[in-house]
């Protein structure tokens, strides 16, 4: 396909410095500092870029182009252009490492061949990694080699609840659920649950009401070099209350499981005593924390159950919120 014709849109021919500027935009890479330039600003009328604005400024492109840049409405507060073609590897891995990671995924990994190896090098996302979570990149980089960089600044395993929808703010989505009487149901909380991002909790009714979730931890940006040697800590953690007319009881079962997702590798279980009725319908918390769990796991098992104790037809059982799995990063277990 010729200039003329790759350059036409609708049968229409496009101007031809819009063409310069797409070829600009495909072939050569430009950094464009966006300005916050309104009315009434010093900078509109001059005053501190020069009567010129933004043209008194210096540009690495060439005049023609650069008027035709500015010339196009989005692009009219824009201070200054720069190609960065020159600029070495190493130069160009360091500013990109400033932009966003939706951006360079969707948009600066298109720009060219060269570009896109740049943003998939692990160099990149290491600076990231470093500039956002200093202490847990250098403490991981000392233990081990080869880390996906990438994928753990994308996934961030560490420290956020590998869980979905925890509190029901979804319905049931995200959960394997079995009901028992009326059915599991989501409600508002009857007490405060301090800390909780939503007071908002699934309720039991009057059989055993049971809902699970399994969690691919290296799905979720863990990788397997980690967990078979370093063995991160694996918490969780759950919140438990009842009504105050109807006694409930609540049950728990976390499980780590090996690829098969069948092999139990280790098992948390827990019955706490049942709440009575007239209780004053506060939360109780269970937690656990899985370590030395060996190689192999790859899988995380979270069920948990309640229901009423009085029979009463309707959501009168056990009510579960807040329900999280985290992986930390810290009393790894060192490379043997």
């Amino acid at each position: 396909m010729n200039t003329r014709a790759r350059d036409k849109v609708k049968g229409q021919a496009v101007p031809r410095p819009l063409a310069d500027i797409r070829r600009v935009y495909r072939n050569r890479a430009l950094f464009i500092l966006h300005g916050t330039v309104t009315e009434g600003d010093p900078r509109a009328s001059g005053r501190e870029m020069g009567q010129g604005g933004s043209q008194d400024r210096p540009s690495t492109l060439p005049g023609e182009l650069l008027t035709s840049l500015q010339s196009l409405p989005f692009l009219r507060r824009v201070e200054f252009f720069m190609d960065l073609e020159p600029f070495p590897d190493e130069i160009l891995i360091l500013i990109l490492s400033f932009v966003p990671e939706q951006d360079l995924l969707l948009h600066c990994r298109l720009v060219s061949q060269r570009w896109k190896r740049l943003v998939d090098s692990p160099s990149l996302w290491r600076i990231k990694c470093e500039q956002d979570y200093r202490r847990v990149t250098l403490l991981l980089a000392e233990m081990s080699h080869d880390l996906p960089w990438q994928k753990m600044y994308l996934k961030k395993p560490f420290s956020r609840n590998l869980l979905r929808n925890p509190f029901g703010t979804e319905q049931l989505n995200h959960w394997s659920v079995k009901h028992g009487g009326d059915g599991w149901r989501v409600e508002k909380n009857k007490s405060v649950l301090e800390g909780a991002d939503s007071q908002t909790c699934f309720v039991s009714s009057f059989g055993w009401c049971k809902k699970s979730q399994i969690i691919d931890l290296v799905q979720e940006g863990l990788w397997e070099h980690l967990l078979d040697v370093h063995q991160p800590p694996i918490c969780i953690s759950d919140w438990y209350a009842g009504r105050n007319d109807c006694s409930c009881v609540y049950s728990i079962k976390v499980q780590l499981l090996a690829a098969d997702q069948q092999t139990v590798l280790q098992e948390f279980t827990m019955d706490p005593d049942p709440i009575p009725q007239w209780n004053d319908t506060r939360y109780y918390q269970v937690s656990h924390e899985f370590r030395h769990y060996g190689p192999g796991v790859r899988y995380v098992n979270f069920t948990h159950k309640g229901k009423d104790m009085q029979f009463w037809k309707g959501w009168y059982g056990a009510r579960i919120s807040n329900s999280s799995v985290t992986v930390k990063c810290d009393n790894l277990e060192p490379c043997r």
